[in-house]
């Protein structure tokens, strides 16, 4: 029969995919210019072998804000290279590394000092650290700058240790990113007054100028002339409706090529988009669903019990259920609350606080904002 690979992958839509991921750096970013130029402003006391102020990158997910920092720690790296400076720009995603222990020896080996991920002190770790900058490269002194991707998860799991390491090593600059205006609510005062960064919002891109980014992006990555008109004003559209977000727009075009792929189709049509979202939001909700703690899962489970039985939802009412769910092994009452909190969050369910009228006080409604099949398929298979 021949191998089982000879025949599959030949046709396709795409000319290259990785210009469709969003970590792809591309040559231009988009009406991202003045956020840019604003990260540019402050890096540029490096190259006078000044060490930078401190920059917080602000914006919702999809709003370009890593893209920028990588953006332009490209742009210094190469202009630090004509000057008779020592620069590096570190890059660390504290998703990856969630304590200050971690990030420091990742900083180490990214620096070329070969330590441990585990198993030394602090202080050990730290003064190693610190060392590297006593140290000489051809006379000049290093200038550091880290870029701290989704810094409030760093923070809420371990505390701000991480910024008064670092806002106490000479000669090291700190860029924040953070979805989170109020991500500062980690840091303890004497940690915020040595930080006294510069702060850079990034707005959501509206409709047209995820139009661009997409246009852009679709010429690196489709053959000519396999998009149908509509595919990119559809993907612009739903995803301007996702409060901005160029990362859900660059997902729907994927899938939708994925999507004429698999149909052995020549061509990316509009309806294609349209598939395309059903297919992200069902994977969406299913991540979120399967990595929520147990306890969370029961409340959902009851959320589902009392919207399959045409139930209108009080909190009451809900945590009756949920104790049945449960059966013994439940929260407090209080704790529900939170766990309400975080699943609207996430977009999961809505909750609304209507009146019963004069004397009988307000109460909150709970509705489910998924697909209850798809809830339903999803907690009864972890």
């Amino acid at each position: 029969m021949g191998n089982i690979f000879d025949n599959l992958g030949k046709k396709t839509v795409f000319k290259d995919k990785k210009p469709l991921d969003h970590r792809f750096l591309p040559e231009n970013l988009p009406h991202r210019n003045e956020q840019i130029m604003q990260i540019a402003k402050y890096w540029s006391e490096a190259l006078n072998n000044v060490t930078p102020s401190d920059v917080t990158l602000y914006g919702k997910t999809g709003t370009g804000k890593t893209a920028a920092a990588k953006f332009a720690k490209e742009q210094l790296n190469e202009a630090a290279k004509d000057k008779n400076v020592f620069v590096r720009v570190e890059y660390i995603r504290c998703t990856d590394y969630t304590t200050e222990y971690q990030v420091i020896a990742q900083l180490c080996q990214q620096l070329g000092r070969n330590v441990p991920h585990r198993g030394w002190t602090k202080g050990e770790i730290v003064n190693t650290f610190r060392d590297i900058f006593r140290q000489t490269s051809f006379g000049k002194k290093l200038i550091l700058i880290v870029i701290l991707d989704e810094i409030d998860i760093l923070l809420e799991k371990d505390g701000d240790g991480i910024l008064y390491t670092l806002t106490r090593t000479d000669n090291v600059s700190i860029l924040s990113i953070s979805n989170y205006v109020d991500f500062k609510k980690f840091i303890k005062p004497r940690v915020m007054s040595s930080l006294r960064d510069k702060e850079i919002v990034f707005p959501p891109y509206g409709a047209d100028q995820l139009a661009d980014i997409l246009s852009e992006r679709a010429e690196l990555a489709f053959d000519e002339g396999v998009l149908e008109d509509d595919v990119i004003p559809l993907c612009s559209a739903m995803a301007a409706k996702e409060e901005g977000d160029a990362r859900y727009a660059l997902d729907l075009l994927r899938t939708a090529g994925e999507i004429a792929v698999d149909e052995d189709s020549d061509i990316v049509r509009g309806e294609y988009v349209r598939q395309a979202k059903d297919v992200i939001e069902h994977n969406k909700v299913t991540d979120i669903i399967r990595t929520l703690p147990s306890q969370q899962q029961r409340v959902l489970e009851a959320i589902l019990i009392l919207t399959q039985q045409n139930e209108e939802i009080t909190s009451g009412k809900l945590y009756d259920t949920y104790k049945e769910v449960s059966k013994g092994d439940s929260v407090t009452y209080r704790r529900i609350f939170d766990f309400i909190n975080e699943l609207e969050m996430l977009g999961i369910i809505s909750t609304n606080t209507i009146s019963r009228g004069r004397g009988k006080g307000r109460t909150n409604i709970i509705k489910l904002q998924c697909d209850d099949k798809l809830l339903e398929n999803t907690l009864y298979a972890i």
